[in-house]
């Protein structure tokens, strides 16, 4: 592969747009600051993906510290040789530094994050998006946004998530704010049982075998230590506080109508990315919503993860994942590659 000199990747330094008095759909007003980043192509230059980062992720999706490299990048499924990739962070994330932070994180649903991102959009004269992408509750995220009917999406791909969160969801969402409200290490505690979710026993037993890492301590609490340490040490409380929120309250249908109502009026092509052993975003809830809109939308399809290790497996089988997408990033990339050879 290329060098990444060679092929002039760009990653651009973290900026900043300022979004004043925004009124939230609970009726409180709050200044935000919400951060981002660019990749590959500039962008009024290129095809725009914007991808919306999961819950402990952040705008960083490619380079040293990217969670998405498997997928985005040189030669790869979502090619910064020919798109330019941006990457919001949600507000309350804290990627930005402490002005970023939100303390009152009962103020927001999915929805004003999306209005928000909507906002960021508009500020940077971006009427047009050929794709948007998100994991667990960044895919939410791209649900949320296409509902709002604000900008012309190309294609929603919406990987490990749904167009709501369920009552199952919800559940485990609450047991997750009591855990950062009263535990006395309460990213700690709550990072453990979040990551009991994330995977599956499956993968459990095929990782650990119920081996030890020292005498009376297991590999698996080896494990779940280390992520709950490792969460502790990079992430703030009202950080994580603000994530649950967001992924407990997408719902593009709330004041709105049901679901067909609301989801047959999204011009774009929507591809669902489902796991089949996923815990958090059940495959059974997503090939529901598959089979019920494409009665009315003819441009809707649907691609199966196969894994043993749950909702997590979009971090993991980025080669499923990248041969689920290719066809809709290589058509366009094949399209831009004959407009270059006419233009000589």
């Amino acid at each position: 592969m290329a060098s990444i000199d060679v092929i002039k990747l760009r990653m651009s330094m973290l900026q900043k747009i300022k979004i004043k008095d925004f009124k939230t759909r609970s009726g409180a007003k709050h200044n935000i600051q919400l951060s981002y980043q660019t990749f590959g192509q500039d962008l009024n230059q290129a095809p725009i993906v914007l991808v919306n980062h999961a819950l402990t992720g952040n705008s960083t999706v490619i380079g040293n510290d990217g969670w998405w490299n498997d997928l985005i990048g040189p030669d790869k499924c979502i090619d910064t040789n020919h798109f330019a990739v941006l990457a919001f962070n949600i507000p309350g994330n804290g990627f930005g530094g402490e002005k970023e932070l939100i303390e009152d994180y009962k103020d927001f649903t999915a929805r004003d994050v999306a209005q928000i991102f909507s906002l960021g959009l508009r500020n940077l004269n971006i009427s047009e998006l050929f794709a948007v992408i998100g994991g667990s509750v960044g895919g939410g995220l791209a649900w949320e946004l296409a509902a709002l009917n604000k900008i012309n999406i190309e294609n929603v791909i919406p990987v490990a998530s749904d167009w709501k969160s369920t009552d199952w969801l919800i559940a485990n969402c609450m047991i997750q704010d009591s855990l950062l409200n009263n535990s006395n290490k309460p990213l700690y505690d709550a990072r453990l049982h979040a990551m009991t979710l994330y995977r599956t026993p499956e993968s459990f037993t095929d990782k650990f075998k119920r081996t030890f890492k020292t005498k009376g301590i297991f590999n698996i609490e080896s494990w779940l230590d280390h992520h709950g340490n490792k969460l502790t040490k990079r992430f703030t409380l009202s950080s994580y506080k603000m994530m649950n929120q967001i992924l407990k309250t997408i719902d593009i249908t709330e004041d709105r109508g049901d679901f067909i109502k609301v989801a047959s009026k999204i011009p774009g092509n929507i591809h669902i990315i489902t796991i089949n052993t996923d815990l958090f975003f059940k495959t059974e809830e997503n090939w529901k919503t598959f089979v019920d809109l494409k009665l009315e939308k003819n441009n809707v399809k649907i691609g199966e993860i196969k894994s043993i290790h749950g909702h997590d497996a979009f971090l993991i089988e980025f080669q499923q994942l990248s041969k689920l997408l290719k066809p809709v990033f290589a058509e366009k990339v094949n399209e831009l590659k004959s407009l270059k050879k006419l233009a000589g």
